[in-house]
C-alpha cells in the first residue's frame, strides 16, 4: 500500500498528519508513506525528522480580498496541481489523504481523476481547502473524516483528531513527578502552563507574566512557553516561574499541569481535553470562528473556561486564575469533565479509513 499525506504550514495540520503517519505503519508495516509539504512550512522540519519522504511543491494561498494576487490565483493553482500530478505519477499512491492548507487543494484536484481521496478536518469548522476535497470525495469513493462531531461537511465521519502516541497513552498522575522534575518545578506546588502553541501568543505572555506576583502570592508555579520570538518578565516572589521558548515533550508539559492556558486550536483543544487538563481558552481573534467552535463541546461540559482575547488582561489572570488554580475540588470536575469528551484512538481510526479507501481503489 502507498499513502501521500497531504499539509503542512503549521502543527496544527502536521502533527495529526505525522500521528497518523505513524499508524498506518503500525497497522500495516509495509506501508510506503510519502508526505506533501510547500518550501515554506514546518513539515520541512518536523517530516524528515520523523523518517519520512517529504515531496515539495508550490504553495498556493486564497487571496481574501480583490486584487493583483486574486488574479493571479488561477495560473499559480494550475501550476500547482501540475507539479502535484507530476508527484503522484511519480510515487503511484493508492490513496491521497489532505489536512487542509495551501498543499491540499492541489492534492486534491492532482488525485480528483487518478486516485481516491481521504479527508481529514483538524477543526469544527472546516476550511476552503477540505469543503473542495469533500465534495471530490464523494464523487470518487473516498472518505471524509472529522475532529468534532458537529463539524459540516457531506459525508463526514467522526473520528477525532489523530494525537501524538506520547500523549494519546499519557498517564498524567503517574508522571506527574517525572514532569516537574523535567522542568525544574517544585513537585507540590499548584502548577499553571501557558503556551500560545507553535508561535507563541503575545497576549497570553503579557498577560500572564504581568499577573506573576499574585501567581507568585498564591503560590502557584508556571511554566511558561513563550514561543520563539516571545518573551516574558515575571516578577521574583519566589514561586517557580519557568520560562522556556519550546517544548519538544508535551506529554510532560501536560503531565505537570494543574491547569492550562492556551489558544484553543484543535491540537491544544483535544491534547489538553484527552488526558484531562483543565484549561482556559482563549482563542485568536483572527479566522473564521474555528477556535471558539473548537472549544465550546469542552467548555459547556465544564472542562474548560472560554475568554475572549481582548478580555484576557492581567487583571483578569489575577482576580480569576490564582483561585481556580489553588482549588483542587474544582480541578477534578473539570478534569473528569473533560476527559470522557476526547476520542484518544483517533490515529488508529484514521489509518483504518486510509487502508480501507486504498483498498478499494486498488
Amino acid at each position: 500500500m502507498r499513502v501521500l499525506l497531504a499539509g503542512g504550514g503549521t502543527a496544527g495540520h502536521t502533527s495529526p498528519l505525522l500521528a497518523t503517519a505513524d499508524a498506518l505503519r503500525r497497522l500495516v508495516p509495509d506501508v510506503e508513506i510519502t508526505c506533501l509539504g510547500t518550501p515554506r512550512g514546518l513539515e520541512n522540519t518536523v517530516v524528515p525528522a520523523a523518517g519520512y519522504p517529504l515531496e515539495l511543491v508550490s504553495p498556493v494561498p486564497m487571496p481574501r480580498k480583490p486584487g493583483p494576487d486574486l488574479a493571479r490565483f488561477p495560473a499559480r493553482l494550475r501550476g500547482s496541481v501540475r507539479e502535484t500530478v507530476a508527484v503522484l505519477d511519480r510515487i503511484a499512491p493508492d490513496v491521497v489523504v489532505g489536512y487542509g492548507g495551501y498543499v491540499s487543494i492541489p492534492a486534491y484536484l492532482a488525485a480528483r481523476r487518478r486516485v481516491p481521496i481521504v479527508v481529514h478536518e483538524q477543526n469544527a469548522v472546516p476550511g476552503l481547502a477540505n469543503k473542495v476535497g469533500a465534495r471530490i470525495a464523494a464523487r470518487r469513493g473516498g472518505r471524509v473524516a472529522v475532529s468534532f462531531p458537529d463539524t459540516e461537511l457531506p459525508g463526514a465521519e467522526y473520528v477525532g483528531l489523530p494525537i501524538r502516541r506520547m500523549i494519546s497513552t499519557l498517564d498524567r498522575v503517574a508522571s506527574r513527578a517525572e514532569a516537574r522534575a523535567y522542568f525544574g518545578l517544585d513537585p507540590d506546588l499548584p502548577t499553571l502552563v501557558v503556551t500560545g502553541g507553535s508561535q507563541g501568543a503575545r497576549r497570553l505572555n503579557q498577560s500572564i507574566s504581568a499577573a506573576s506576583a499574585a501567581l507568585g502570592a498564591a503560590g502557584v508555579q508556571v511554566l511558561h512557553v513563550v514561543g520563539p520570538q516571545g518573551e516574558a518578565t515575571p516578577v521574583e516572589s519566589g514561586t517557580p516561574y519557568v520560562v522556556v521558548h519550546y517544548v519538544d515533550r508535551m506529554d510532560l508539559a501536560l503531565a505537570a499541569a494543574d491547569l492550562m492556558v492556551c489558544r484553543a486550536g484543535a491540537s491544544s483543544v483535544t491534547e489538553a481535553a484527552a488526558v484531562g487538563v483543565p484549561a482556559i481558552f482563549v482563542p485568536l481573534p483572527i479566522g473564521n470562528g474555528e477556535q471558539p467552535a473548537n472549544a465550546r463541546p469542552v467548555v459547556e461540559a465544564g472542562g474548560a473556561i472560554l475568554v475572549a482575547d481582548a478580555d484576557f488582561t492581567s487583571d483578569w489572570v489575577a482576580s480569576t486564575v490564582p483561585a481556580l488554580a489553588t482549588d483542587p475540588h474544582r480541578l477534578a470536575a473539570m478534569s473528569a469533565a473533560a476527559s470522557g469528551l476526547i476520542r484518544r484512538d483517533a490515529d488508529d481510526a484514521l489509518a483504518r479509513i486510509i487502508a480501507e479507501v486504498a483498498g478499494a481503489g486498488a
